[in-house]
């Protein structure tokens, strides 16, 4: 994947914008970045996600997803290895990190995006009302 296909994706989220952080491009939801491009180094990425969500990323594709060193990837940061990530791989952790920080007022992720749950998340059954 590359940087620009990493940005098309993050770019597709309702109310999603690209600003700067720490020299490095960023990917927000009003205030609040999402993800971000060339962190640790130009061929990466980086998600925030929640730490559950995370190891189910990393478990799921150790290949593409690794937390980021230090405190913030003990908070759920995590390193998308951009040589070996696919559309199909990032586009649910990207919808993951988006929704993690959109306002409750954000329209909802594109269909795309909702097609494909995160790795290990069960849909919740349908509650049926007994009258």
């Amino acid at each position: 994947m590359t940087p620009d296909t990493f940005r098309r994706l993050a770019l597709a989220l309702p109310g999603a914008h690209e600003s700067a952080h720490f020299n490095h491009p960023d990917f927000r939801v009003g205030k609040r970045v999402f993800a971000t491009l060339g962190y640790p180094g130009p061929g990466d990425g980086m998600v925030k996600l929640t730490p559950l969500q995370q190891s189910q990323f990393v478990a799921a594709f150790p290949a593409v997803f690794a937390p980021v060193p230090g405190g913030w990837g003990v908070k759920g940061a995590t390193r998308v290895n951009l040589r070996n990530a696919t559309v199909g791989t990032l586009r649910p952790a990207l919808h993951e990190a988006w929704r993690n920080l959109a306002p409750a007022s954000a329209a909802p992720a594109p269909a795309a995006a909702r097609r494909a749950p995160a790795p290990g998340s069960a849909r919740r059954p349908t509650r049926t009302r007994h009258r």
